[in-house]
């Protein structure tokens, strides 16, 4: 299993951010696998690349701060 840090890289700046995305806009697969969640977060770094999707936002907090990175929310 990969851990976030070795997803994420190292990030010089600490910082992600977290963008609500409905599912409806999703491919149907990536749906299929949030377990029918109506609303994911996209994880991007600061030069705006998608890290990763999360189905809950407590959740991407959580993560973020676990690897001592500071997630902002953008809209």
């Amino acid at each position: 299993m990969t851990n976030a840090k070795d997803q994420f890289g190292v990030l010089e700046d600490g910082i992600v951010y977290l963008r609500p995305v409905d599912a409806a806009d999703l491919p149907e697969d990536m749906v299929e696998e949030a377990g029918g969640a109506d609303q994911l977060w996209s994880i991007h770094n600061s030069d705006g690349d998608q890290l990763a999707f999360i189905a809950d936002l407590d959740m991407a907090q959580d993560l973020a701060k676990q690897f001592q990175y500071t997630a902002l929310a953008v809209h």
